[in-house]
């Protein structure tokens, strides 16, 4: 496993994060799988594990709590985050701070997630939605301080919204914030037109969620690729997604190395990046996690074939399905 310098906190993380949210909510959801895969990831070197209350609602959280005490010995770096208090994903333009991060909002689910965790501090707490606008709002900003005063977080991050990399800049230049975790992959290059950049000057780890656009990027989603009406993707690969997703994986098919699959090549693009902190596959099965780990080798991926793949950039803006 290689490691990565976290922004200005200083912590080395493992460039394959572990990310949870398919622990908790996902159909075939299995806690003695999630448990064992999760294991085998420690034992593999990742050390930096994502989730969120929203995930399960406090599930995913405990069940990294149960992670961390059956790895004592071993430091686990926890990141989690605080739903709005709406509980509306993602947020909108016209929601208000009050609606969705007031200051007793902000404490009291850092404090349900510290129980759920079942933990002092959490290295990183995270909004699980943002708008660029609540920027130089005070209360959110005291919030965060009071709670780093208590020693209840280390660090504060913000998660932005599906396709706004840019939703965030204004709030990284406040000087609260010591993480970004935003859409990065083949598909989503757009975070390296300002906010990669900015996250540079400011020295603000970043974290690249969603490596596989859901699924699209394994290669595996057909036109007839159908999920279960309690999965949260029944809702998001609606027909017009589940078609403009499936022609677009299929058109990088042909660039796959030999001997690679599509979800390495999808990982080794972001790794070849050295402005991503970390990036945070979900992985439910052993055999997914020790084939992810194994993508930390240090070697990316070669410049010709990054260079095609740039040329896979899709922009897309947010619409009704893209939660």
């Amino acid at each position: 496993m290689e490691y990565r310098r976290f922004g200005r906190t200083g912590w080395q993380v493992s460039e394959i994060g572990y990310g949870m949210w398919g622990m908790a909510g996902w159909t075939n959801s299995d806690d003695a799988q999630s448990e064992r895969s999760l294991d085998i990831a420690v034992e593999g070197g990742c050390n930096f594990f994502d989730t969120a209350w929203g995930y399960g609602k406090g599930k995913s959280e405990q069940i990294l709590g149960r992670l961390i005490k059956r790895h004592p010995n071993q430091r686990l770096y926890v990141a989690t985050k605080i739903p709005p208090k709406n509980m509306k994903w993602p947020s909108k333009r016209e929601y208000k701070l009050e609606d969705c991060f007031p200051a007793d909002h902000i404490i009291s689910y850092t404090e349900k997630s510290l129980k759920n965790l079942g933990l002092e501090t959490i290295d990183l707490q995270q909004f699980h939605v943002w708008e660029d606008n609540w920027a130089e709002q005070e209360e959110w900003q005291r919030a965060v301080e009071k709670l780093k005063t208590e020693g209840k977080i280390q660090h504060m991050g913000v998660s932005v919204n599906r396709w706004e990399p840019e939703n965030v800049l204004n709030t990284l230049r406040t000087g609260h914030i010591s993480s970004v975790q935003v859409i990065y992959n083949i598909f989503d290059q757009a975070p390296e037109d300002a906010l990669f950049p900015l996250c540079r000057e400011l020295d603000i780890a970043t974290i690249a969620r969603v490596p596989f656009d859901e699924g699209t990027l394994t290669g595996t989603f057909t036109l007839e690729t159908t999920f279960p009406k309690e999965d949260w993707r029944s809702t998001y690969f609606v027909p017009e997604n589940l078609q403009a997703s499936v022609a677009h994986a299929d058109r990088l098919k042909p660039l796959i190395p030999e001997g690679m699959t599509m979800p390495e090549m999808a990982l080794r693009f972001i790794l070849s990046n050295p402005d991503v902190s970390t990036t945070i596959p979900g992985m439910r099965k052993p055999q997914h996690v020790q084939s992810n780990l194994g993508t930390s080798d240090g070697e990316g991926l070669p410049q010709d074939l990054l260079v095609e793949l740039k040329q896979h950039r899709w922009d897309r803006e947010p619409t009704a399905w893209s939660q």
